[in-house]
Formats: structure tokens, C-alpha cells, sequence
């Protein structure tokens, strides 16, 4: 076991090795024994990233009365964070000798964690799981054949449109591959004096990495074989060129042209006539401008090239191996990610129920982009799928940078990525 140090940096934290020493230290003196039995009494702590807002707490203590009347001895703590922190969160929990029995995270989570020793298997048949979900929305909970998480809500980036501005333009409909999208934009392009007016597309509102990995996956490239980093492949390399001509060849979009931390986003400000974003995109246009909603001007369109991609994040739950009250904390992990719950806390923060039954609601039908990314999972693509993954996705934004401002070629850039996530590959063996 490697000596722990402190304090903790953030790099530590992202890449769990707290928790190693942690799980090691927990193991060794042993705890207090496991209570079995999902119907005793047990006290247990869940940790969060959803559910935070106001309205989102006020929801979840309405769900967790509805589990207690069918677990009336066991109490549910709810330790609310957001994503910012949820990881050092979890780390320091785990270093406190305190980890939460119940623990929501991300996709892309699983790996590190179960690596560390810090999650436990469901041991969730696969008949329960297929009727519940789409597949692609089980796999991120999977890791070497064995179920360690339960999907809640997803989260979904895509390409987003104006219909009106293409109109306007003369296009009747959304382009069918990014060859076709840069054309598009270049025509939808506006300037004023040089001045950049209106972007065709805009691929800086969204975060860097989760606008590159969709357009990598639809150019046929993937993050991982058997292991190993395969993101400088010569797929990976066109499609971070492509993003590099919309910036730098065809002067599409400028660097600055979006406001960090802005409230609208340019699309729905009709600064941008396309964009690759998120979901979410559709309650900040209701919130913003609803009548480009009720007047039927956006829609969603899938990025395509050599195969049709969308990203998929969300929302997991899982089980700690260190539980007191695994029946119990399974019997929650399960409530947190059914019939039930799963809708209901998609519809609060304006994503996507994980359950196949919730696929032709009323809320997903009414929110065009939601019900555009329900009907397209099957070509759906998650981060991850390496242990290392929560401390490699760091390195995306300065590599993917360097290259749109034109500091480094895609190629030197992605190699570069690549060979820094070799070697953090191998100091996590």
C-alpha cells in the first residue's frame, strides 16, 4: 500500500488514491458487522448531486416517505451536494472512515470506484435490468460483468437547432452528417465589419470534452480498446480537425464569441443558428423564451458521420461495500432507480427518465429534445471504462484547447492526451 499523504490535493482526490488507503484501512480493523434483513431497522446515509435545488429536496422528502412506509425502521440522512464537489465529497468520506451507504454518481464513475473497493455488486439479474432499461443506459453501471450502479436520469448532448434561421435561409431540414453541418454553417454564418454576429454552429457553449466525444464517436473513433487510450486515432484526430476548421479555417464561431457562466445561451438569443448542447438546453429556451417553444422553432438532430452519436451521461446509484445495512441500502439503491422515482427526478431537472416505462409520458413528449434523445439511445456513447478515467478526463480541455487556438496540430494534441493517459494509466497499476 503506497504512504497516504497530506493534505489531499484534488488530484488525489480525482484519481482516488485516498480511498485506496482508506478501503485498506477500513478492511483491516474490520467495522461493525453488516445487519442483514431489509425489513430491520437501520439508519442510513445517502449522498447526492441531484436533488439539491430547493424544489428537488422538497421532492425527494416526499419519495423517501412513500420508501419508509414500506421500510418503516429504516431512516434515510441525505447529504446534498453538486457535481462540482461530489468527488471530493465521496473521497473524503471514504479517508473519514464514514462512507455513505448509498452513493449517487456519474457515468464514468463506476470504474475508479469499484477498483478501490469502495462499491459493492448489486448482483441485479439481467432480465430485471432489461426489462427496466435500455441497454445502453445499463451498460455505465457495469464493469467487468458484474452490476455495481442503477441508472436514475441521463443527461444527453446533441445538436440543437433553429428552424426559423435555416428558414429564413432556405433549409427545409437539419444536416444529415457534420460534412454537412460545417457547410450549413458556413452559410448561416454572419458577420458585420468582421464582426462576428451570428454563428453557424456553436461548439464552445457546451463543455470542450463533451463536445469533442460525441463528434469523435460519430467519426468511428472510441476512447478505449482493451484498456488502452485509442483517442489519437486517425477517426479521433478528423474529428477534432473538424472542430478546429469550424474555429480557425471557416471562421464559424470565435473564441470568446460565448460568455462564460451566461444565463442564455446563444442559440436561444439567436447569436447561433445551430449548437452541439445539452439537453437541458429546452427548460433554459422555456424559462428564456418560450415562444420559440410554442412557436415550434428548436429541435434536436443527431451528430453523424461515419455512425450516429449521441453522449450520454446521468445520474447512477450505487451500493457502498462498506454498508452496515447492505438489504436495506439495496432496497433504497433499487427505490432510488424504479418506476417511481426515476421520472420524477428526471422531470425536475429537465432530463431523462432511465426507465423504459417512462418513455412515453407526458413530460417527455412535451419536451422536444428529452423525447428526441429517449427515441435515439440505442446510438447513444458513455465516457469511461478505465479506473483511471475520473483523472485521464482532466487532460481533455487543455489538449482540445491547445488545438483550437491553434497552439498544437489535433494530431500533436491528441498524442500528446493519449501518452498522458498512458502513464497515468500506469501509475494507477
Amino acid at each position: 500500500m503506497r504512504p497516504r499523504t497530506s493534505p489531499l490535493s484534488r488530484r488525489r482526490l480525482l484519481g482516488l488514491g485516498a480511498a485506496t488507503a482508506a478501503g485498506a484501512a477500513l478492511s483491516a480493523c474490520g467495522g461493525p458487522a453488516p445487519q442483514k434483513g431489509g425489513g430491520g431497522d437501520a439508519s442510513l446515509r445517502l449522498l447526492t448531486p441531484i436533488f439539491d435545488r430547493a424544489d428537488g429536496q422538497k421532492l425527494l422528502t416526499s419519495l423517501l416517505a412513500d420508501f419508509k412506509k414500506d421500510h418503516p425502521g429504516v431512516s434515510v440522512q441525505v447529504d446534498y451536494t453538486e457535481y462540482g464537489k461530489l468527488n471530493e465529497k465521496l473521497a473524503t468520506s471514504i479517508v473519514g472512515g464514514q462512507p455513505y451507504d448509498v452513493m449517487l454518481m456519474g457515468v464514468g464513475w463506476i470504474p475508479p470506484f469499484v477498483e478501490k473497493g469502495v462499491l459493492a455488486d448489486l448482483g441485479t439479474s439481467q432480465s430485471e435490468l432489461d426489462r427496466l432499461y435500455n441497454p445502453r443506459v445499463v451498460q455505465p453501471g457495469v464493469y467487468e460483468g458484474k452490476t455495481y450502479a442503477r441508472p436514475i436520469l441521463l443527461d444527453t448532448r446533441m445538436g440543437i437547432y433553429r428552424k426559423d434561421i435555416l428558414a429564413d435561409a432556405g433549409i427545409d431540414a437539419p444536416p444529415k452528417d457534420l460534412t454537412e453541418l460545417k457547410e450549413m454553417a458556413k452559410e448561416l454564418t454572419v458577420r458585420e465589419g468582421g464582426k462576428l454576429t451570428r454563428a453557424g454552429v456553436d461548439i464552445l457553449s457546451n463543455d470542450l470534452r463533451q463536445t469533442y466525444l460525441p463528434v469523435m464517436w460519430a467519426h468511428g473513433a472510441d476512447l478505449f480498446t482493451d484498456g488502452k487510450p485509442v483517442f489519437d486515432s486517425a477517426e479521433a484526430v478528423d474529428a477534432l480537425q473538424w472542430m478546429v476548421d469550424i474555429i480557425r479555417t471557416e471562421k464559424i464561431e470565435d473564441y470568446g464569441f460565448t460568455q462564460k457562466g451566461a444565463v442564455v445561451a446563444p442559440l436561444v438569443q439567436g447569436r447561433a443558428a445551430m449548437m452541439v448542447g445539452h439537453n437541458d438546453m429546452w427548460r433554459q429556451v422555456s424559462e428564456s423564451a418560450p415562444e420559440l417553444i410554442a412557436e415550434d422553432k428548436i429541435a434536436g438532430f443527431m451528430l453523424n458521420q461515419q455512425r450516429p452519436a449521441l453522449f450520454q451521461g446521468g445520474t447512477l446509484a450505487t451500493l457502498s461495500a462498506k454498508t452496515r445495512y447492505p438489504d436495506q441500502a439495496k432496497s433504497l439503491v433499487e427505490f432510488l432507480s424504479g418506476e417511481k422515482v426515476s421520472p420524477q427526478a428526471a422531470e425536475q431537472r429537465g432530463n431523462i427518465p432511465a426507465v423504459l416505462s417512462a418513455a412515453d409520458s407526458d413530460y417527455v413528449r412535451s419536451n422536444k429534445l428529452v423525447s428526441f434523445a429517449v427515441d435515439n439511445l440505442d446510438h447513444a456513447f458513455s465516457e469511461g471504462g478505465v479506473p483511471t478515467w475520473l483523472e485521464i478526463r482532466e487532460e481533455f480541455k487543455p489538449a482540445l484547447e491547445s488545438a483550437l487556438l491553434g497552439k498544437s496540430s489535433p494530431a500533436d494534441a491528441l498524442r500528446g492526451l493519449a501518452e498522458k493517459a498512458e502513464a497515468i494509466i500506469a501509475k494507477g497499476a
